[in-house]
């Protein structure tokens, strides 16, 4: 160990595990906190863009991430957006948006992800079953977990990767409401057979590429996994709540519905959206949480929060995960600076929520016009101009934000400053 501090890490996902390899290859002694039995085989896939990539070369991840992805090598993958009623006559092409370069990304499942990073880590650093229920900061400074099982365990920084219903983050917001909520938003996912699809005259290429199915109150998202044979489809609906966060649902916020109830849903959409909704065979649905209004800090004292746990956000622009990737980045880079020490942590602290709070603030306000403008798409509402207006440069302040520069300038402010 290189370092003269402990890190104690709530949360064993794709954030959290993260976090700690980068870590422990700094010579920070680390423990990580796992609420689960075991690490999960199960969950969506998630899409990494050009930002999540390059925070991941930056952690020393991403070519054991790339082995456990569908794809070869991270390719382009834009959207297209097509009318969900009607013919289904395309609207905007991401692809030929003026200004989109160096937008190769990934797609993975969580299991995959967590697959990829289990054998970068010491096991003995993971303690499973362990819900943490609680944080005390002792008289001494250093931080004292609590947990479900009656037992304790002390470190000195405490980092958050507990997800949307994070106990750390009730830490760093107090007693006040932790600004967690439904909005008004159920997802629906499944996987088709693309061949079932085109069997029944489904005529957009949904095996070539993404696509985004607009209109009113809802919208659906595809896109091609298992070599252009499967369809992943999300199907969104507002319609019901639109616009409105409500409070948080009771659990699970994940079951298992009949294809009768979406079928429903999406009655007086075109041929293909009910070709696609009807061959979603028990289709998991979700309902969607997300933190608002922004939270104002990611950090009390030394407590601090990556991930959902910090800015939980809808998944519109399909760019939470990749933000919790460029949270973890920037903290490994400041913890593992050989001027951080236990007596300037809280600076360092400091500099963190300096750069993260603005940034992911930003992509969790874009995330929810972005749904927005996919659910206002019909007669009264948007036109195909609109449209194009209003989606034309939506991902690029995303992909191409200079997060390495911008750590850069603040790690030399920080080697100036006396300790």
């Amino acid at each position: 160990m290189s370092k003269d501090f402990d890190v104690a890490i709530v949360g064993g996902g794709m954030c959290g595990l993260a976090c700690a390899i980068g870590l422990a290859k700094s010579g920070i002694k680390i423990a990580v906190f796992e609420a689960a039995a075991a690490f999960e085989q199960v969950g969506a896939g998630v899409g990494l863009g050009p930002n999540s990539l390059r925070a991941l070369k930056g952690l020393g991840l991403f070519d054991a991430v790339l082995t456990k992805s569908d794809q070869p090598k991270p390719t382009t993958r834009l959207f297209a957006f097509v009318e969900g009623t009607g013919t289904h006559k395309q609207i905007f092409d991401y692809a030929e948006s003026s200004g989109v370069k160096n937008c190769e990304g990934l797609g993975i499942y969580r299991p995959a992800f967590l697959d990829a990073l289990m054998p970068l880590l010491d096991p003995t650093c993971i303690s499973l079953n362990k819900r943490c229920t609680a944080i005390q900061e002792l008289p001494s400074g250093r931080q004292l977990l609590h947990f479900s099982d009656g037992t304790t365990h002390e470190t000195d920084l405490v980092i958050g990767a507990d997800g949307i219903r994070s106990i750390t983050r009730k830490k760093v917001m107090g007693d006040g409401n932790d600004c967690l909520g439904f909005s008004g938003t159920y997802a629906y996912r499944g996987l088709i057979p693309i061949e079932q699809l085109k069997a029944e005259g489904v005529q957009t290429p949904v095996e070539t590429r993404p696509y985004c199915y607009v209109g009113l109150g809802k919208h659906i998202i595809t896109f091609p996994i298992k070599g252009g044979t499967v369809l992943n489809v999300v199907a969104f609906d507002s319609s019901a709540h639109p616009g409105h966060l409500l409070p948080e649902r009771p659990h699970p916020w994940v079951e298992i519905v009949s294809t009768k109830e979406i079928v429903g849903g999406w009655e007086g959409w075109g041929d293909e959206v009910q070709a696609i909704v009807s061959h979603l065979r028990n289709p998991s649905r979700w309902s969607i949480h997300t933190l608002h209004p922004p939270l104002k800090s990611y950090v009390r004292k030394r407590v601090v929060l990556v991930g959902d746990s910090a800015h939980a956000m809808l998944p519109h622009l399909g760019a939470g995960v990749g933000q919790g990737f460029e949270d973890v980045y920037v903290l490994c880079r400041l913890l593992s600076h050989q001027k951080t020490t236990k007596a300037n942590l809280e600076a360092a602290l400091a500099i963190y929520d300096e750069l993260r709070v603005p940034r992911a603030n930003m992509v969790l306000e874009q995330s929810i016009n972005m749904g927005k403008i996919y659910e206002n798409y019909g007669p009264g509402h948007y036109d195909v101009e609109d449209i194009r207006r209003h989606i034309k440069g939506m991902w690029e302040p995303v992909w191409h934000h200079d997060l390495e520069a911008e750590v850069d300038g603040a790690i030399r402010r920080f080697e100036m400053e006396k300790v």
